[in-house]
C-alpha cells in the first residue's frame, strides 16, 4: 500500500542473515575433520566466503545510503518508549533489590501489570503498596527511562555512556 513505510532496506538485511549463516556453516563442516596439512577439501572454502563477502559489501552499501537518508524524531523515539510497561524489569529490579526473590518478584509484578491492564491504569500509576508490602513508597521511582537506561552499564548495554563509547570508537576507526 503506498501509505506505508515499510523498512524495507531492514527486512532484506534481516533475510541476509540467513544467507551468511549459512555460508558459516558451510565453511565450519568444510573444516572440522581437516588434519593440519592442506587438503583438497578446502577448494570449497572458496563459493560461501566470496559470496559471503559479497552479500556483506552489497548490505553495508545499502544500509549507508539508508542511514544516511534517516531523519530521527527524538520527540516520537521518546514517546514511544515511554509506556511505563517497557520498565516492568527495573520493577521486578528494584524487589530483587530489595531482598526479594527473583520469582517471586516476578510473580508480584505480574499481579501489577495485570491490574494496570484490568483497570487502563498506567504502569506507573499505580499504588504499589496496596498492592503487596514488598513494594515500598519509592517504588514508583523506577519509571524513569533516562535512569534505566544509565543503570544498564555492562557491557553491550544501552547506557548513554557505553553508546557514546561506541560512536567514539567506531568513528576513530572509520576515519
Amino acid at each position: 500500500m503506498p501509505q506505508k513505510k515499510n523498512p524495507d532496506v531492514c527486512e532484506l538485511t534481516r533475510g541476509k542473515t540467513g544467507r551468511l549463516v549459512g555460508n558459516l556453516m558451510n565453511l565450519l563442516v568444510t573444516v572440522k575433520g581437516l588434519p593440519l596439512t592442506y587438503n583438497r577439501d578446502l577448494q570449497e572454502d572458496k563459493p560461501p566466503l566470496f559470496d559471503s563477502v559479497d552479500t556483506l559489501r552489497l548490505v553495508l552499501a545499502v544500509n549507508t545510503e539508508m542511514i544516511s537518508a534517516m531523519e530521527l524524531r527524538e520527540e516520537k523515539c521518546h514517546a514511544a518508549a515511554a509506556d511505563p510497561m517497557l520498565l516492568a524489569t527495573d520493577l521486578a529490579d528494584y524487589l530483587v533489590k530489595k531482598g526479594v526473590p527473583f520469582r517471586h518478584a516476578h510473580e508480584l509484578v505480574g499481579k501489577a501489570v495485570a491490574q494496570a491492564i484490568a483497570t487502563k491504569t498506567p504502569l506507573d500509576q499505580l499504588d504499589f503498596p496496596v498492592i503487596d508490602p514488598a513494594y515500598g513508597a519509592d517504588a514508583k521511582d523506577v519509571f524513569s527511562l533516562d535512569r534505566a537506561l544509565a543503570a544498564r552499564t555492562n557491557p553491550g548495554a544501552p547506557s548513554i555512556s557505553n553508546v557514546q563509547a561506541e560512536i567514539t570508537k567506531w568513528q576513530a576507526a572509520l576515519v
